[in-house]
């Protein structure tokens, strides 16, 4: 059957176009954090919201065009209560600043020879399990239960549509026209990837839905993102005689495929692990906190910071403020040992 073969493939692609872009294009988000709040410049977080632009201007095309309901997209269809997409957004966010990158980071870095990615690779798979199907994922549904409510309760176009008048696409364009400002000044690398990595969402939805048609209803409708598809993954390698190929776990492989091209692009390729016993517990941690927090958001810095804010979710803006708000604190505490003085330097308390 072409679906079972097509969106594996769309997949692996666009996972080897993210790859390129971690390593060749320097695209990650905990970088461009940094930047940001050492004073380093904006310019990747730019590159960032021109992603989301794109990916945005895709949707709305899509759904103007009558190929894709972004109403019955993953994020809308299934939207988790905004305090766990807080609670876990900080968590993602101060694993983010332990590891010193996230999910979809530590494939770019396994493609580049080192092994600390493999490390946090497992340790999300496995604590991303643990969040969604363990212990904690039975704590995590009785204290904080998926909502049910319509599209226009957990989607922004949807929202202002409704009240409006106005078509769900044409919101959506507005948005992204708006968006698309900030990638004034940005050199031509950079531009180029932060397109392809909206045109990969772009195709990760097209494909999905397309694939949802086919199998009725089977597949939900979704795009790329790096918590649970590390845990998928980790299951079809094991057992591969049993399971299908997904569209997330070709896009885990093609990342790493496309890492280890632009590493070698670059010579940069390197067998490395880590310096010590504390840096390895640090990173085993944050990764671990990434799992929880993934899991308790629905999504990562690609799945909600980009997947889900393409879709307008009202969860995408929650998340990367409360995902902020963790990755500063990490930031702070381990270049400075403390909170306590860059709290009240931001709140101008002296």
């Amino acid at each position: 059957m072409l679906a079972d073969w097509l969106s594996p493939l769309v997949g692996l692609l666009g996972g080897v176009v993210l790859g390129l872009a971690a390593r060749l294009g320097r695209f990650c988000t905990l970088g461009a954090i940094e930047d940001a709040i050492f004073g380093a410049g904006t310019r990747r977080l730019r590159v960032w919201a021109l992603a989301i632009a794109v990916s945005i201007a895709g949707v709305a095309m899509l759904d103007g065009a009558g190929f894709f309901d972004s109403a019955g997209s993953f994020y809308l269809s299934r939207p988790v209560p905004l305090i766990s997409t807080v609670l876990g957004g900080a968590l993602f966010g101060l694993g983010m600043a332990f590891v010193g990158t996230c999910g979809f980071g530590s494939l770019a870095r396994l493609g580049g020879g080192d092994l600390s990615g493999l490390v946090v690779f497992l340790v999300i798979g496995v604590t991303g399990y643990i969040a969604s199907a363990g212990f904690i994922g039975e704590l995590r549904v009785s204290l904080m239960p998926e909502r049910t409510g319509s599209p226009g309760d957990s989607g922004i176009a949807q929202f202002i549509a409704a009240r409006g008048g106005m078509p769900v696409w044409l919101v959506s364009l507005a948005v992204a026209a708006t968006l698309l400002t900030v990638a004034r000044g940005l050199g031509r690398r950079d531009m180029l990837c932060g397109m392809a990595v909206g045109l990969v969402i772009i195709a990760g939805w097209a494909v999905t839905a397309w694939q949802s048609v086919e199998d009725f209803g089977e597949t939900a409708i979704r795009s790329y993102s790096f918590v649970r598809p590390l845990g998928d993954t980790m299951i079809y390698v094991m057992t591969s005689s049993g399971t299908s190929l997904t569209f997330g776990v070709a896009g885990v492989a093609g990342t790493v495929i496309g890492a280890v091209i632009g590493a070698l692009r670059n010579g940069e390729f390197a067998w490395e692990a880590c310096d010590d016993a504390r840096t390895l517990k640090r990173q085993i941690v944050g990764a671990a906190l990434m799992g929880t927090g993934g899991v308790f958001a629905m999504g990562c810095t690609v799945g909600q910071g980009i997947s889900a804010a393409s879709v307008l979710a009202v969860s995408a803006p929650v998340f990367l403020l409360a995902m902020f708000a963790g990755a500063w604190v990490g930031l702070q505490w381990l270049v400075r040992g403390t909170i306590i003085d860059p709290l009240r330097e931001v709140l101008h308390l002296d």
